[in-house]
């Protein structure tokens, strides 16, 4: 017998956490850490442009190509997937994934119901994580656009012209 310890399997062997990705951050990483930790494979599935706006109605800041590029080289991450269908199951039929790893935020939610049953079919496991509340891309979108709005001197209404 040798004194090298076997690896402990992980509950899944392989993994699905898709999102935009837009403005990456803390919340993003810690998705992706806790998702890798649950599988030997992970897939990070990145939406296209177009998708992110029919989603949330509105582009990404960061363009397709630079997100899929910073995600691929997150450590925790095996293989990202361009994401262009707003079908779940379409994209697991692609991918074939035995899990797919959402934020907490979707846990009760139409979607989210909608989500385990569609997968529930395929015998594959909707496993939520905390969702970081702190921080997200919604929030720090909103930072930037009124850092970029002119400030309004006293009196004066933003946009008027002299």
């Amino acid at each position: 017998m040798s004194d090298l310890a076997v690896p402990a399997r992980r509950p899944y062997r392989v993994g699905y956490a898709p999102g935009a990705y837009d403005l990456f951050h803390i919340g993003h990483l810690n998705i992706l850490r806790h998702a890798r930790s649950q599988c030997d494979y992970l897939v990070a599935g990145v939406v296209s442009d177009e998708m992110a706006e029919l989603a949330k109605g509105r582009r990404p800041m960061i363009p397709l190509v630079e997100r899929l590029e910073i995600v691929r080289s997150v450590k925790y991450v095996d293989a990202a997937f361009v994401e262009t269908v707003p079908d779940k199951v379409e994209t697991w039929k692609q991918v074939r994934f035995d899990v797919i790893f959402k934020g907490d935020d979707w846990r009760g939610t139409p979607k989210g119901d909608r989500l385990e049953k569609d997968f529930a079919a395929h015998g594959v496991d909707v496993v939520y994580f905390p969702y970081t509340v702190h921080t997200s891309s919604t929030q720090l979108r909103r930072a930037l656009d009124a850092l970029a709005e002119p400030a309004a001197a006293p009196g004066q209404v933003t946009g008027e012209r002299r």
